[in-house]
């Protein structure tokens, strides 16, 4: 297929491009660059790309595609709650126009990239599945959650949207983030021998590498229109269903010397939820989450050695919050994150 993937140059987007070029689709990038240049190793090879803010996408970007793989958004829970009116005008209002333009392009399938923390006040009693409440308790998970309604409504005979609902990423990318739960502790330990948990530990987090995701993002676009239509997929695998105080301790047996330090100075955290993935493994039997925590904290530790990540950069290129403040200070981005003098 002709493939558009929005966000090509962000975390996800650098590990999906190449798995879906070699899955044998035709992929150009749409992204505003906000994170290009925050590239830890090797650069990666980006597919061509149109350099475009999602907000002010057009219909000719859309000419020629058959199928959008949407990654773009403003993509965290402390982000959204700073500026909740902004995460609603990307992650839900733009991104519903995105999929407008493109079903009126004729493009057949849409992929949009949702997450679990649709589920974020679920408890932990049981397994959540597609089917279950939706309890979203931050400005991101609801703009998720508007969005997968209003695709829903866009289904129809000739156009195909899928949400899938990801687990919280893990795992290395050129385009490195630190602000997710895996990555950020590996670093914490990495650079001053603690896995700090600054709640008590107890919520449950599903995860998922980021090569995980790709390939499930690869999976249904492969799929038959009948497995995948209007539907929701969760993406994982239950064996990363963990406790952030059993993440922790993993990460201390992937950075030797290190300890686990719980303090439980941010109180209770209300998000908890514990996922199950079966749905996707029915729908798609050839898709299975390959990666484990463990060896995820493994490579994560690695490659911070290999090159030479440093503090500073763990703390603000490589966060998402942190950097786009220090644009903003900087003067190269307005308060609606665009480039400066862009309007």
């Amino acid at each position: 297929m002709r493939v558009l993937l929005t966000g090509h140059q962000g975390y996800l987007g650098t590990v999906m491009a190449p798995v879906l070029a070699a899955a044998g689709h035709e992929v150009t990038g749409l992204d505003s660059g906000l994170f290009a240049d925050c590239v830890l190793g090797p650069a990666p090879q980006d597919p061509p790309g149109h350099r475009v803010d999602l907000r002010d996408v057009t219909a000719a970007h859309l000419s020629d595609v058959d199928a959008v793989v949407h990654l773009a958004a403003l993509s965290n829970d402390p982000l959204g709650s700073l500026a909740p009116d902004l995460t609603y005008d990307v992650n839900h209002h733009a991104s519903v126009r995105l999929a407008r333009l493109a079903k009126d392009a004729g493009v057949k399938r849409f992929l949009y990239a949702s997450t679990c923390s649709v589920y974020g006040a679920s408890g932990s009693d049981d397994l959540v599945g597609e089917d279950a409440p939706l309890r979203p308790v931050t400005p991101y998970a609801e703009s998720k959650v508007r969005v997968e309604d209003d695709l829903v409504g866009l289904a129809d005979d000739d156009f195909t949207p899928v949400s899938l609902r990801n687990a919280t990423a893990f795992g290395f990318s050129p385009r490195l983030r630190a602000d997710i739960v895996l990555n950020n502790l590996v670093g914490h330990a990495h650079f001053a021998g603690e896995a700090r948990v600054l709640s008590d530990g107890t919520p449950w987090r599903p995860l998922v590498h980021a090569h995980d995701i790709a390939t499930a993002f690869a999976a249904v676009l492969a799929a038959p229109r009948e497995a995948v239509h209007a539907k929701a997929f969760n993406v994982g695998m239950e064996e990363n269903n963990l406790t952030v105080a059993q993440i922790a301790a993993e990460v201390i047996e992937a950075v030797p010397g290190s300890k686990l330090v719980i303090t439980g100075e941010a109180g209770a955290d209300p998000r908890s939820y514990r996922v199950d993935f079966s749905r996707i493994r029915a729908a798609l039997p050839d898709y299975q989450a390959q990666w484990t925590v463990k060896a995820g904290a493994t490579e994560l530790a690695e490659a911070y050695q290999r090159f030479q990540l440093t503090r500073h950069a763990f703390d603000a290129r490589f966060t998402r919050l942190a950097r786009l403040s220090e644009r903003r200070t900087m003067g190269t981005l307005d308060d609606t994150l665009r480039p400066a003098g862009s309007a």
